[in-house]
């Protein structure tokens, strides 16, 4: 069955529907495919100084828009505006890479040992982009630039909830210089995503959102043998070992808990912290939430994405309170997507709060008493995208972050996420496959082995 409602942009701070857009037709469906595929055979011709000063372009257009992108998804899914601005003048900074860095990486590679053999990188066709709603910029550009370099073609599915931010993506792209069929955008429901991965004209598909979608994204891929990336949830543990100044050490764990209000995959989602100052760092978190307030032009917190998600976190927290959690403070429903920061305490494992992903502004906190319970609770659960370790010890906080069963691990920072050039993904049930930094550019291309016997 279709998913309903159609893609529409409800602000989530005021519950009010602003904009709604139909679903794609079969026909549309199919015209993106075949526009995609032929305008493949000319962009993996064009040289690859051509495809750079198009890229380099986009680049320079999402510097120049920021503002009047940042707009258009405070709106839809209530990012404040400067952070909403700084999501899009990010995406400059990713495109203004893979222009600058993409021309190396792709070049052609000795086979060391054969002097007659090399390895090329070789674009490998149209590719299908299903991305979300939290970073609905960002997202899209860590899939799209690398891409766009390599020579691949793109069909982009965004969120429901993202219409126009992503008409206002197809529309920088086209303005960049971008040839029609390069970048297509297309308001498609599951089902079309799913005849679109059978097409034998996609190559490959890249996803990030939910476990669930991961999943059916992952089966009809199998199904068709197509490549596939898969960028999915989180639950990262932020191990405090110990700490000379145990407020500063809140105030960043509590700043990086409720950027983009929480709803971040890799976010700080449990925070596993020492005996020795559990308490003074608990209670600098509860200081913290407790002086929150909604907001209502630049400061304060933002609304949730959507009232459903609101709905879904709070069932999450009742879950934990009514099983024995203690919630310190926050974690009230207001009007429409407004929920109360929080924190809570006392998770153990027959709650969900425990096992599943809390998608929005609660910090869960445990209390352990040797490196070896934290490596322990770190790596008990089923998600494996990014962790942190904090200590002044370096070498101690490294030996317990070199243990993280997770894609990325730091030490003595929230998480190296900030940069183009660095690599992002996960493991275990966080997904498979790299975006970004010099990984990013590998993902959907042929490494074909040329060999010439001499």
């Amino acid at each position: 069955m279709t998913q309903t409602p159609p893609y529409q942009v409800t602000n989530p701070a005021t519950g009010a529907v602003l904009e709604t857009f139909p679903f794609a037709t079969d026909a549309e469906v199919e015209s993106a495919l075949a526009r995609a595929a032929a305008a493949y055979e000319t962009w993996r011709a064009t040289p690859i100084d051509e495809r750079v000063s198009v890229v380099k372009r986009v680049a320079a257009l999402f510097s120049e828009r920021s503002a009047e992108l940042g707009e258009l998804i405070t709106t839809e899914m209530g990012k404040s505006p400067a952070d909403a601005a700084g999501e899009a003048g990010f995406c400059a900074e990713i495109f203004g890479y893979y222009a600058d860095q993409g021309p190396g990486l792709l070049a052609d590679q000795p086979l060391p040992g054969h002097p007659g053999g090399r390895i090329e990188h070789l674009p490998i066709g149209p590719l299908l982009g299903v991305m979300p709603w939290n970073y609905p910029y960002y997202q899209v550009a860590r899939f799209a630039a690398p891409n766009l370099v390599a020579g691949n073609t793109i069909i982009l599915k965004h969120a429901e909830n993202c219409p126009t931010s992503a008409r206002a993506i197809a529309q920088l792209m086209a303005d960049a210089g971008v040839p029609d069929g390069v970048y297509v955008n297309l308001f498609a429901t599951h089902e079309q995503v799913a005849t679109m991965i059978a097409d034998p004209r996609v190559r490959g598909v890249s996803l990030t959102g939910s476990e669930r979608a991961g999943t059916a994204v992952a089966e009809a891929a199998g199904r068709h043998l197509k490549k596939v990336v898969l960028e999915l949830g989180g639950s990262d543990p932020y191990i405090v070992l110990d700490t000379d100044d145990v407020d500063a050490t809140a105030e960043t764990a509590w700043q990086t808990r409720i950027a983009n209000m929480g709803q971040a995959c890799n976010s700080n989602k449990r925070m596993i912290v020492m005996d020795e100052v559990y308490d003074d760092f608990v209670a600098g978190l509860v200081e913290r939430a407790s002086a929150m307030t909604p907001r209502t032009d630049a400061d304060g917190y933002s609304p949730m994405v959507s009232r459903k998600a609101a709905e879904g976190l709070l069932a999450q927290v009742r879950d934990a309170v009514d099983k024995g959690a203690t919630l310190h403070v926050g974690g009230e429903l207001g009007d429409h997507a407004w929920f109360s920061p929080a924190v809570l305490t006392g998770v153990t494992p027959e709650m969900r709060a425990w096992h599943e992903e809390l998608f929005g502004p609660v910090a869960v906190v445990y209390k352990v008493s040797t490196d070896d319970e934290a490596v322990e609770l770190a790596n008990a659960v089923d998600f494996g995208l990014g962790g942190a370790v904090w200590s002044t010890d370096e070498e101690r906080a490294t030996r317990v972050a070199q243990r993280l069963d997770v894609g990325m691990a730091n030490v003595n920072l929230p998480a190296a996420d900030g940069f183009a050039d660095v690599p992002f993904g996960g493991t275990k049930r966080s997904g498979f496959g790299r975006e970004l930094g010099p990984l990013g550019i590998g993902e959907f291309v042929n490494q074909r082995v040329f060999y010439v016997q001499r």
